[in-house]
């Protein structure tokens, strides 16, 4: 037996005990438990972002999968957390240019390292990491706990002008937000302003983001029965599931055009892979 199909035997294994009905809600779980960050706000984020489906693309932009980070900002959280979680491989590859973006030279593995946001561990944890980046910013910034709404403006916002859209909320709740916001108002016209085309308050617009995360985290109620996932895994192991890197890599060395890529350099690289995500 190859390598390719001793590590694809092994991948069967690793997924048995989670159906793929509970699968996103069993990734979210483990990254909730892993850094801590709230799973409702993990939960309705993903629900609000992608309806939950891992490869949910969108029509406008390069966001993609599960929580629809674009691609800079996958190639930016995967270069600061993936060595974390079994990713030193993808991390490694990804480069920071003068101008401030993020690149990989190889093409064919920067669309690997783009593909895993489809993959609901990898997404998961990597929302979570962000989420608690963004977190810790805004605590220090505002001087108070910063609350799952507070996340979700950081996402929609960018952490920074969710500091400065805070700060004014906490400051001046009843101030109408789009004139310190405008390209922000003018491609969230919904969000800003009313059906009448009043402009809504700083305090207006928080308490809409609170209930729409509250609703979209509540609605898949709350006896959802969870996988134990990391239970095969080594205490204290922070490492996501194994067996979708290899599947994804197994597709892709199976599937791939360019015959000069070396298979013994390929099958190498899938068992260092494999032994990298189990923290070995």
């Amino acid at each position: 037996m190859g390598i390719i199909e001793i590590v694809s035997a092994f991948a069967d294994l690793t997924v048995q005990g989670a159906s793929a009905g509970n699968r996103v809600t069993n990734a979210i779980a483990m990254a909730s438990r892993r850094t801590g960050v709230d799973f409702s706000y993990l939960l309705g984020q993903a629900k609000i972002e992608s309806s939950l489906n891992p490869t949910a693309k969108a029509a406008t932009s390069s966001a993609t999968g599960l929580y629809q980070f674009v691609d800079q900002s996958w190639l930016a959280v995967v270069d600061k957390h993936g060595s974390e979680y079994g990713l030193g491989w993808a991390a490694d590859a990804i480069s920071r240019g003068s101008n401030g973006r993020y690149y990989v030279s190889d093409p064919d593995l920067r669309q690997q390292i783009l593909d895993l946001r489809k993959h609901p561990e990898t997404a998961s944890v990597m929302a979570a990491e962000h989420a608690a980046d963004n977190k810790a910013y805004l605590e220090q910034r505002l001087g108070r706990e910063a609350e799952p709404v507070d996340l979700y403006m950081a996402h929609f916002l960018g952490v920074g002008g969710a500091s400065k859209f805070l700060s004014m909320e906490d400051r001046a709740p009843h101030a109408t937000a789009a004139s310190m916001f405008p390209a922000a108002a003018r491609a969230n016209r919904s969000i800003f302003y009313d059906r009448s085309g009043n402009p809504r308050s700083f305090a207006e617009i928080r308490d809409r983001f609170a209930a729409k995360l509250q609703k979209s985290s509540g609605s898949l109620g709350d006896n959802i029965q969870y996988a134990d996932v990391s239970a095969s895994l080594p205490e204290g192991a922070k490492t996501v599931q194994p067996a979708d890197y290899v599947r994804i890599e197994t597709q892709r060395l199976a599937t791939a055009a360019d015959v000069s890529i070396s298979p013994q350099r390929e099958q190498a690289r899938l068992a260092y892979l494999m032994l990298a995500t189990l923290g070995r």
